[in-house]
């Protein structure tokens, strides 16, 4: 039977060291479960360690103590290969800021780390991609520079490509912190849709709407999870968005933010 937690983390401990004898404590013994099929966020203050946090979970930067435990397997053991074929394989990134690369145009951009996966042929790989362009609006951009397209066009990309390899886990670090209020909503619900069909998304964000359509909210404060609420699944057909969204702002007016 098929563990229903895909990321669990214990003891995660982040110190960085900030000159000769100083150090400083960014992640303090973090202990906190997703299961699968999950739509988590991360919230709290700037440099409270959220970022950071998300960089350890997914092997981006290394713990200073502590285990992370990914698919039943123990990231803290593996080596930066190992590590970066994990990425590769079985997780998905979307940053505010696309880190697509200038000299490739938006199709390529987005079957890159399929070519360098190598598990499908480039038939089925680019198969795919065009699929997931026409699913997220974005086909009349294949042939363009990443220079021709608005931030939320750039983000239905960063999407495409974090998701051209199957994923079973998306990562989100703050992806819609640069984006207007309509392309927010787009991209929102295009999470919404892939959280739909199985896959695990944890995101760092300041914007309580976006928060109000997971279905976990975990709070930090320092380096600590210091608390969660949960409010389900998001059903945007019986459900009134408003009403999560004053519910989590009481919260975390409760939680001192």
């Amino acid at each position: 039977m098929m563990n229903n937690i895909i990321l669990e983390t214990s003891g995660l401990k982040k110190v960085y060291n900030v000159g000769k004898g100083n150090a400083q404590t960014v992640l303090k013994s973090i202990n906190v479960q997703i299961k699968r099929g999950e739509f988590v966020t991360v919230m709290g203050a700037s440099g409270c360690g959220k970022s950071t946090f998300l960089y350890n979970i997914s092997g981006m930067d290394k713990m200073t103590a502590g285990s992370v435990v990914f698919d039943g397997q123990d990231i803290s053991t593996l080596s930066e290969r190992e590590l970066s074929n994990l990425r590769l394989t079985k997780m998905g990134f979307i940053f505010q800021q696309g880190h697509l690369l200038k000299n490739l145009c938006i199709f390529d951009n987005i079957i890159l780390s399929a070519y360098l996966e190598k598990s499908n042929s480039r038939k089925e790989i680019n198969k795919r991609a065009i699929e997931l362009m026409k699913k997220t609006g974005i086909s009349e951009l294949a042939d363009k520079d990443i220079t021709q397209a608005s931030g939320g066009q750039l983000q239905r990309v960063g999407i495409c490509r974090s998701l051209i390899n199957q994923p079973k886990i998306i990562f989100g670090d703050e992806p819609t912190g640069a984006l207007n209020s309509k392309a927010t909503n787009e991209i929102m619900e295009l999470l919404e849709n892939i959280n739909e069909i199985g896959t695990t998304i944890l995101l760092v964000t300041h914007d309580v709407k976006v928060a109000a359509k997971s279905e976990r909210i975990l709070f930090m404060i320092d380096g600590n999870i210091v608390g969660e609420k949960h409010l389900g699944k998001y059903v945007k057909e019986n459900q009134d968005i408003r009403k999560r969204e004053e519910q989590l702002s009481s919260w975390l007016i409760d939680m001192g933010i």
